[in-house]
């Protein structure tokens, strides 16, 4: 994982540290594996599954983000927020609280693969989120998203990464027609 990391730039341009475990995260059959690349179509609904080596007494806030948006020679867009679930108990995601709900890969036409990094962060312990809660049916509030100045604002400590890339394809236009943006 670490190398996979430094090889694709996720660090630094997304965290600075390798975290201590691999984030495990699977779209049906398929898995989420050091920048494998993916297709939008097989990614268009949530994982799943995903799961990491969580203390089940404590918080965690899973993110999904994208930093090269518009694309990664110019990601002046990025980061793109796609999910955020927060006061996660362990690792069961359905407990947790969803400030941004799950829009999977839109890569525009044109803009090579992007890269979607997936993190997991314990809390110090419970959070009251003050951002919007975000619905999958809109982009306000995803662009230019920084998980950088959102862990440093609540406290949280990286413990597990994973990312695959997409690029471009027809349900791309899905995506963003559910955002009201296509």
């Amino acid at each position: 994982m670490s190398e996979a990391l430094h090889d694709h730039e996720v660090i630094p341009d997304v965290v600075d540290i390798v975290p201590s475990e691999v984030l495990k995260i699977k779209y049906g059959s398929l898995d989420v594996s050091n920048g494998n690349v993916l297709t939008p179509t097989q990614v268009f609904n949530p994982p799943t599954m995903i799961s990491w080596a969580a203390d089940s007494s404590a918080f965690y806030t899973l993110c999904m983000t994208d930093p090269d948006a518009p694309n990664r020679q110019d990601p002046n867009l990025g980061e793109v927020l796609h999910w955020l679930i927060v006061n996660v108990p362990g690792n069961d995601l359905t407990k947790g609280e969803t400030i941004v709900e799950y829009v999977g890969s839109g890569p525009r036409k044109g803009t090579g693969l992007h890269r979607y990094v997936f993190l997991a962060y314990k809390q110090p312990g419970s959070i009251t989120c003050t951002e919007p809660k975000i619905p999958k049916t809109s982009r306000q509030n995803r662009i230019k998203f920084s998980i950088r100045r959102f862990s440093e604002k609540y406290g949280l400590s990286l413990v597990a990464a994973n990312f695959y890339q997409a690029e471009y394809d027809e349900t791309t236009h899905k995506v963003h027609e559910q955002m009201g943006s296509a």
